[in-house]
């Protein structure tokens, strides 16, 4: 009962922050947690859980309130390099950063 999502457009320091809260929680409990937090962080997480409980219902026959959170791990991706051009032809760097995440359920 695994979810991935790789290359998520939010850098890693801000989806962790989202991330911290959820960890440990039941999933419909973290479902309705992130439905309504104000972050972006927490519309990419409930996506990302809502796949890890469909395919723990689809693929493993499992009810939905009896699943948790057992594993949240939040790594960083890959860097996309932008530039911003600046004065006497030189370019200040911008480093736009992806989040990998992998998420695991577990049955209580």
């Amino acid at each position: 009962m695994k979810a991935y999502a790789k290359n998520v457009r939010i850098s890693p320091k801000k989806l962790r922050v989202v991330a911290e809260v959820i960890r440990g929680m039941k999933a419909e409990e973290a479902m309705k947690f992130l439905k309504f937090a104000p972050r972006k962080g927490a519309d990419i997480l409930y996506k990302i859980l809502h796949s890890a409980v469909a395919n723990a219902e689809n693929n493993d026959k499992q009810k939905r309130d009896e699943l948790k959170l057992d594993t949240l791990i939040i790594t960083k991706g890959i860097v996309y390099k932008r530039g911003r051009p600046v004065s006497r032809g030189r370019m200040h760097p911008i480093l736009k950063r992806t989040s990998n995440v992998h998420l695991e359920l577990q049955v209580q």
